[in-house]
């Protein structure tokens, strides 16, 4: 049987968990999820466990934070000035706003912390610093 290769457009059904046992992702009850090996659509982890599988193979990975969203960085939480935010938000801790980063892209933050003068955002991806347990079953290569 041929094993997954780069440039392979592959579907596999996954299930995501933390180093707790919490799902964070699935594809149970949903098309499994289509990509192209190597192509960057995927963390990097993910494709390298992905690669060498064969139709109807499983497996369980771990993928540390630097194959995945990498780690946490702490430059990426910053204060705002509340003068600053626009008037018809109301920002509470958890919130997520979608903020236009420095070459024109959207970027995700979450509110962090509020006191009397700034708002902190955190612009690290949600997984950053995590390490991930993926289940694979590889269910299509074309």
């Amino acid at each position: 049987m041929a094993a997954a290769t780069k440039g392979d457009s592959v579907k596999i059904h996954y299930t995501g968990t933390l180093n707790d046992g919490t799902v964070f992702d699935s594809s149970a009850g949903r098309e499994p999820l289509g990509f192209t090996l190597g192509s960057g659509q995927v963390i990097p982890g993910f494709d390298e466990a992905v690669l060498g599988m064969s139709h109807g193979e499983s497996k369980k990975v771990t993928i540390p934070a630097d194959k995945a969203y990498g780690e946490y960085k702490k430059e990426l939480v910053m204060p705002v000035p509340k003068n600053q935010v626009p008037a018809e938000i109301n920002p509470e801790v958890g919130q997520k706003l979608q903020l236009q980063g420095p070459n024109g892209q959207p970027m995700m933050v979450v509110v962090v912390a509020i006191n009397d003068d700034h708002i902190m955002l955190d612009a690290n991806p949600p997984l950053a610093g995590k390490e991930l347990t993926f289940e694979i079953e590889l269910v299509e290569i074309s």
